[in-house]
């Protein structure tokens, strides 16, 4: 039996390269709309954070989503994913 490939992503924060499923999707699409991509399946462009409190607030320090996506990142979404962690 063939072992099933694990689909591997870089958090832009750390550069860690890890499995899909200890990181968030957060994505833009064409309507400049941000949002977390729980489903990992969102139409637009996608980047990556460690599902880490440390990591979501140096993100959120140094504005790396804001720069990234291209867009001006909401408080409310960091908020939003450290409230996913509990």
């Amino acid at each position: 039996m063939k072992n099933k490939k694990i689909p591997l992503r870089t958090c832009i924060v750390t550069k860690e390269v890890l499995p899909k499923q200890e990181l968030f999707r957060i994505v833009i699409n064409k309507e400049k709309e941000v949002s977390i991509d729980l489903t990992g399946k969102q139409n637009g462009r996608g980047v990556y954070l460690k599902k880490d409190i440390s990591v979501i607030n140096k993100a959120k320090d140094l504005k790396l989503l804001d720069k990234k996506l291209e867009v001006k990142i909401e408080e409310k979404l960091y908020e939003d994913l450290i409230n996913l962690m509990k």
